[in-house]
């Protein structure tokens, strides 16, 4: 059976302990990695794997020794409960030995949970659990994580009051963040909010999530597009100390530009343009107000900058490359007056 989108993620947080055996793959390895953490937990219980009701089985050793799955299945433990018997890293080189696993599961024996990489189409060992009757087969890909899986995730650490916007910025940061920095964000947000009655906010997200020089990045462009000529400078030491490159800059400056323009030229709105455009938390805001003071035409004018600074700082020119972006960044600075 095939599970996708918020079906499969239902699953994973409660999966069926009467099904022979659960596949989970895909090219992200930390999305996989968390979810069948969260899928075996579920089967054993936290505490299954102290009391030793998991066996780990690497894809090399059962290739080795094919009969390792089948005899951990059948295995009985010291302490009672529900068991799992987890094979890692598979390929469909283990495909025939993990079919002749499954066929010979009977109830009581521990769930086979099968966690691979990327699998094409044509793979057998998800042909193979595709078709059979009582094991499940997930595919994890690039999509970010929905709402829902946000919303269940921040509950399992009893923060349950999230304002409306709040909710938005988070959708917003997980596309923004790999699967593995957005689960430590979380995480962080949860600790943060512990045993804290009020709701989790916008600026709360900002101030937590994670801080990089993309960050201060954005401190230079927001000087720039607020007209703030003076800041110009000393941002622009400060990034060229840490070894930013002009051409990083102007690559980011060209996106602020864009998300503007794509704000005030959205039939929905500023607010639905700095959406798409994966805006969130107090630079929303910032940006939100930004579009509207610059106006469509003047946008059209800091592209076209932005875009003759490009070629310049990628063709043969002698110019020093540093001072050719500031002197841009004035300009576009002054180019409001």
């Amino acid at each position: 059976m095939k599970l996708a989108g918020a079906e499969a993620s239902r699953y994973c947080a409660k999966p069926d302990p009467a099904r022979a055996g659960l596949l989970i793959f895909g090219a992200d390895t930390m999305r996989v990695a968390l979810k069948r953490q969260e899928a075996i937990a579920a089967l054993i219980d936290p505490q299954g794997e102290g009391e030793m009701r998991l066996t780990r089985i690497q894809a090399s050793d059962l290739r080795k020794d094919p009969s390792l799955l089948a005899d951990a299945t059948r295995a009985v433990g010291f302490f009672p409960g529900p068991r799992v018997a987890f094979v890692e890293d598979a390929t469909d080189g283990l495909t025939a030995t993990i079919a002749e696993a499954l066929q010979g599961w009977q109830k009581g024996d521990a769930q086979i949970v099968v966690a691979a990489g990327n699998l094409t189409g044509k793979s057998t060992l998800k042909t193979l659990f595709e078709k059979h009757l009582n094991a499940v087969c997930i595919g994890l890909y690039d999509d970010p994580p929905t709402r829902d899986e946000i919303e269940a995730e921040l509950a399992k650490a009893g923060l349950t009051q999230i304002s409306a916007e709040a909710m938005t910025d988070l959708t917003t940061l997980a596309r923004a963040l790999d699967p593995g920095d957005f689960r430590q964000t979380l995480e962080k947000i949860a600790l943060y909010k512990y045993r804290d009655p009020n709701p989790l906010t916008p600026q709360e997200i900002h101030d937590l999530a994670p801080a990089t020089i993309e960050a201060e990045v954005d401190d230079l462009l927001a000087a720039v597009a607020d007209q703030n000529a003076k800041a110009i400078g000393p941002l622009m030491r400060r990034l060229e100390g840490q070894g930013v490159a002009p051409v990083t800059l102007c690559i980011g400056a060209l996106r602020h530009f864009r998300a503007l323009h794509v704000a005030v030229t959205d039939p929905g709105g500023i607010s639905a343009g700095l959406m798409k455009a994966r805006v969130f938390g107090p630079r929303r805001d910032a940006m939100q107000r930004q579009a509207g003071n610059w106006g469509m035409h003047k946008l059209e004018s800091a592209l076209s900058l932005l875009i003759e600074t490009d070629m310049t700082l990628r063709s043969a020119s002698r110019a020093p490359t540093m001072a050719v972006m500031e002197r841009s960044l004035l300009r576009l600075a002054m180019m409001k007056r």
